[in-house]
């Protein structure tokens, strides 16, 4: 009886001990990996040359291009075990000259709008088009008007993002169906165009751009789509009130091409104990043409790319098989996280984890995940190691659009999860760019990836 009391006694003192000294050990470490980049951080330098030397990286674009050829040229630098490219056939679409808008009040009184083309959107014709306006406040409205209120028609969606929500994501996911499917479905009723609300809680002259679909629509009812700034969403709005028959002129370039070769670049420390396992970090290099993409997503680029670079630092060799993956296409298509999780499937690559950095280049507050109880739970334990960089966020629902093709059981995805509240004054705009990002921020994010992954390769996957 005594030894059974003494056995239980000693593994009572010891397993604390123990767990203390792996706390600290793992304290040490992200207190090593947060200097690292602080101090000797390249991200920045990285999202520099990007945004300023290559600007804004549209799919099948020149820039598109130049990214995949310096990204994979820095991933060299590195000392990595493996880079290389992936090919992926992407779309390409162009905007042409800038845009033209005008609401018209009465004969020749004319006053411009700030307006720029959807993704994906047809052009006008050349001379371009000028109807009266409908306004709606969501794809719901169309059936209740009917073609005999719509057809010839401009569609105005006017409908905000709620700015009571303090999730602003979920503010964006609230109205972007009228952006994404307002133009197939005002075209069922016989609407010439449609201009939507730009998807931005702050009132600015910005329009802001993004992906738009015509799902089966036929090509003779694909019609022209523009985003306005939400100044010129209200202005119209209030004149509309006013002069109810007013006119709206619309004139834009675009065109669409035959998809065209790019390529996802990939880098890879391989694992010391499980090189098949595969772990993998990243964002997505393309980015919308208005800006140079610094928050979207430049910024989750770099600090995927740091992630590997501070483990070469400060000398850490993971377990597990380490990869960033820069995908293409993920503002009009997806097509680089489709293609690599495609590719994973055919050559059975067993990937266990998957982080991406998808929300901007602002001060990191934690991560979501989209895995099971029992690994929440452990990814949970290590909140207090968070807690002194100010890290408190540890949510279970939503990972990254592009790790998201990887989903299967047993894999754990995650998203950095930035402080959101200024994102969408830049995202798929003209002033997404350098000057936006500060560099501390961007760091802290890039360490604060940096130690998750150091602690998933550290423990593992339940």
């Amino acid at each position: 009886m005594k030894k059974i009391f003494l056995s239980v006694l000693l593994v009572g003192l010891i397993a604390p001990a123990i767990a203390q000294q792996i706390n600290e050990k793992d304290s040490t470490m992200l207190r090593e990996i947060y200097n690292a980049s602080l101090i000797n951080g390249k991200s920045y330098h990285w999202l520099d040359h990007l945004s300023n030397k290559i600007g804004g990286r549209l799919s099948g674009s020149l820039n598109a291009g130049k990214a995949v050829r310096y990204t994979k040229e820095e991933l060299d630098k590195l000392g990595l075990d493996k880079v290389w490219r992936q090919p992926v056939m992407v779309p390409k679409w162009t905007r042409g000259f800038q845009e033209y808008a005008y609401m018209e009040t009465g004969p020749g009184v004319t006053t411009e709008m700030d307006v720029c083309a959807l993704g994906g959107s047809v052009a006008t014709a050349a001379v371009g088009i000028k109807a009266e306006l409908v306004e709606v406040q969501g794809i719901e409205e169309l059936a209740s008007l009917g073609k005999e209120k719509i057809e010839g028609k401009i569609v105005f969606f006017n409908r905000p993002m709620q700015a009571d929500l303090i999730q602003t994501f979920q503010a964006y996911g609230g109205c972007v169906d009228q952006r994404y499917s307002g133009a197939k479905e005002a075209g069922k009723y016989g609407a010439v165009g449609i201009v939507v609300r730009s998807m931005n809680l702050r009132e600015d002259d910005f329009p802001h751009t993004g992906a738009m679909s015509y799902g089966d629509l036929p090509k003779s009812q694909r019609i022209p789509a523009c985003a306005i700034s939400t100044n010129g969403a209200n202005q119209l709005s209030n004149t509309l009130k006013l002069i109810p028959n007013l006119k709206f002129y619309l004139k834009q370039n675009c065109k669409i091409f035959p998809d065209v070769e790019s390529h996802n670049v990939i880098g890879e420390i391989t694992g010391s104990q499980f090189p098949d396992k595969y772990m993998i970090v990243g964002g997505h290099l393309d980015s919308w043409d208005l800006g140079d993409g610094s928050h979207d997503d430049g910024a989750g680029v770099v600090q995927s790319m740091e992630v590997l670079r501070l483990m070469k630092e400060i000398g850490y060799k993971p377990k597990h098989s380490i990869r960033v993956v820069l995908f293409m296409n993920e503002e009009n298509g997806l097509r680089g996280g489709r293609e690599y999780a495609e590719q994973a499937q055919l050559k059975r690559e067993n990937h266990i984890f998957a982080l991406e950095s998808d929300s901007g280049g602002f001060t990191p507050r934690g991560f979501s995940f989209d895995c099971d109880d029992a690994n929440f739970n452990q990814i949970e334990s290590w909140r207090p190691l968070f807690k002194p960089y100010l890290i408190h966020y540890f949510e279970k629902g939503g990972s990254g659009a592009d790790i998201g093709p990887l989903k299967k059981d047993g894999i754990v995805l995650a998203g950095l999860r930035p402080d959101s509240q200024r994102y969408f004054d830049h995202h798929h705009s003209e002033n997404d760019t350098f000057d936006a990002v500060n560099k501390r921020e961007l760091e802290l994010g890039a360490a604060t990836m940096t130690s998750l992954i150091y602690l998933m390769d550290t423990y593992g996957v339940k």
